[in-house]
């Protein structure tokens, strides 16, 4: 029942109720009908009750001219007899025959109002106690000869009626129909016309409504689908199928058209723009130049290697990046990451501006993992496809063998976060969305010492820290203490590693690794590199490196990055 009266009375969208086309057609036709019958009914009544009255007046005239016919002859017996009960008796059984109403009257009444004889089937009244009514009969006595029609109230009730002045009795002869009671049957024709008026009016609803929403079913349909794509905030094509050729069908047509083009535009400016600023530019239909500051966790990534791979490839080191990108952002926008800009073999991204988000650093790390996956597997095809090259043509030439270097893809991510502005800059002519801070530099420079320490992914401690409350299934191996190039300060740099990678031989070189890093630290680097002999972690060659070098006469456990 609910769902068929919403369905007429229609949904309400953002606390407005969107009645339906169909509703308020046969809503307005229904008060039409009513209003067109009651008003032709009302106006027939009317004449009718204009015709009987008429008609009444003249019986009322030939009555009263009998009363007085009457009233006069018996004057003349009570003159002669002066017997007046029984000539007022006379009078009152003569004009009582004529009465039909239970409340119609044949009356006298002296002009001091009080009555002198009373002929009905109703109570006898105490007098006349209508004063204007009984002044005018009174002044018309000069006027008019003491006759005509008349209005008044007896006994609280409203008659109608003709008199006559009797100069005999003194008194004005009174043949009257009390109005309600001569109305009555005309009421009643009216009530029973009016109740058949509103059941063929239902009747006749109840069909439009069948024929209505027929015909405009699919208007119906198209309004269902709109308000779909209003609650969904997704623009869609509403459903044609089985639709007539009218001007709906029109107009659902060309909107879909609309549509159409619209979402073509949305899916070019989606591309160009990050997956936040195409959701708020839906929402609010405009894109400002604004910014606010937010803790986002920033993810840098970058292909090694890029100059000897340009220069090998040419042109068709567009293909290859578009090959690694397509894959690696569907990673990043998996993970509720938007990508901020791509310039040429570079790639940042930023975690924590959407709001159907979890952990922006977890989902950094997850994305971070993804792109090294996506790296590894395009390595593993193209190496499977060498290897079947050379079992069927033998060993590739240098050209090819440089070209399969040139290829295989290797890729450094560096992770870190913090109080960063995000926003549009620019101008309205010319946008762009952009993210500064010092930790998007600082996640490049991380990037930036994957190739130093040979790890794919370097975290900062603010990605750690987040990861861990998180409860992240990541195990984080202190790399260093460094201050790269153009900071002043040294920070702790982790490698993260998923804990399901972690065996018993991974877990112990860690350990290795982690003490001698913790002499290294004391400045202890004899010892340091005494443990490190037996690690065979892929940071420990930099390490030996520097253990080989000169050693700084002032070390704080900080190392200082020459290069970027």
């Amino acid at each position: 029942m609910m769902d068929y009266l919403e369905k007429f009375m229609g949904t309400k969208i953002a606390g407005v109720r969107v009645v339906p086309i169909a509703t308020k057609i046969i809503a307005l036709f229904a008060v039409f009908i009513l209003v067109s019958n009651f008003s032709s009914n009302f106006i027939n009544l009317t004449l009718n009750r204009g015709e009987l009255l008429k008609l009444a007046n003249r019986l009322l005239v030939k009555d009263l001219k009998e009363l007085y016919g009457q009233a006069s002859n018996q004057y003349d017996i009570f003159e002669y007899s002066k017997n007046l009960p029984e000539a007022i008796l006379a009078i009152e059984s003569a004009a009582i025959r004529e009465l039909t109403g239970s409340r119609s009257f044949s009356g006298a009444f002296r002009p001091d109002g009080s009555l002198l004889f009373w002929a009905s089937h109703d109570q006898r009244p105490d007098g006349f106690d209508d004063s204007a009514a009984l002044q005018s009969m009174i002044t018309n006595i000069d006027e008019e000869g003491g006759e005509g029609r008349i209005r008044f109230k007896l006994m609280d009730r409203s008659y109608f009626g003709m008199f006559k002045f009797n100069q005999k009795w003194d008194a004005f002869l009174i043949r009257a129909e009390e109005e309600s009671e001569f109305y009555a049957d005309t009421q009643a024709i009216f009530l029973r016309v009016s109740i058949l008026i509103a059941g063929i009016t239902l009747i006749c609803l109840i069909i439009g409504i069948i024929l209505i929403n027929r015909i405009l079913r699919f208007m119906t349909r198209f309004a269902a689908d709109l308000m779909k794509m209003q609650n969904d905030q997704k623009l869609d094509f509403v459903n044609l199928e089985g639709a007539p050729n009218d001007d709906v069908t029109y107009l659902g047509a060309s909107f879909n058209a609309l549509s159409s083009t619209i979402n073509n535009l949305l899916v070019i400016f989606r591309r160009f723009v990050t997956k936040d600023i195409a959701q708020r530019a839906y929402s609010d239909r405009s894109v400002l130049l604004d910014g606010t500051t937010k803790e986002l966790t920033i993810l840098f990534s970058d292909i090694k290697g890029f100059t000897y791979m340009t220069e090998t490839l040419g042109n068709d080191i567009i293909d290859l990046l578009n090959l690694h990108y397509d894959r690696a952002i569907r990673h990043i926008h998996d993970k509720e990451g938007i990508v901020g800009s791509i310039i040429g073999d570079a790639l940042l991204a930023v975690f924590g501006t959407m709001k159907t988000g979890g952990n922006k650093s977890v989902e950094a790390l997850d994305a971070a993992f993804g792109i090294q996956k996506v790296a590894a597997e395009l390595r593993a095809a193209l190496k499977a496809k060498t290897d079947t090259i050379i079992e069927e043509h033998g060993k590739l030439s240098p050209m090819e063998q440089r070209a399969l270097k040139a290829i295989l893809v290797e890729v450094g991510v560096g992770l870190d976060g913090g109080e960063v502005f995000y926003g549009n800059i620019g101008s309205y002519e010319r946008m762009t969305n952009t993210v500064i801070g010092d930790n998007v530099n600082s996640a490049s420079r991380l990037e930036g010492l994957t190739r130093i320490y040979r790890v794919p992914i370097i975290c900062s401690e603010f990605v750690r820290d987040e990861a861990l409350r998180a409860g992240a299934p990541y195990r984080f191996v202190e790399l260093d203490k460094v201050q790269v190039k153009g900071k002043l300060e040294g920070k702790k740099i982790y490698w993260p590693v998923p804990a399901s990678q972690i065996d018993a031989e991974m877990e112990e070189q860690i350990a290795c690794f982690e003490h001698g890093l913790a002499l290294y630290y004391k400045g202890d680097w004899k010892k340091a590199g005494t443990v490190w002999a037996d690690c065979r972690l892929p940071m420990v060659e930099d390490f030996q490196l520097r253990l080989d070098g000169v050693k700084p006469d002032d070390w704080n456990g900080i190392w200082a990055m020459k290069t970027k």
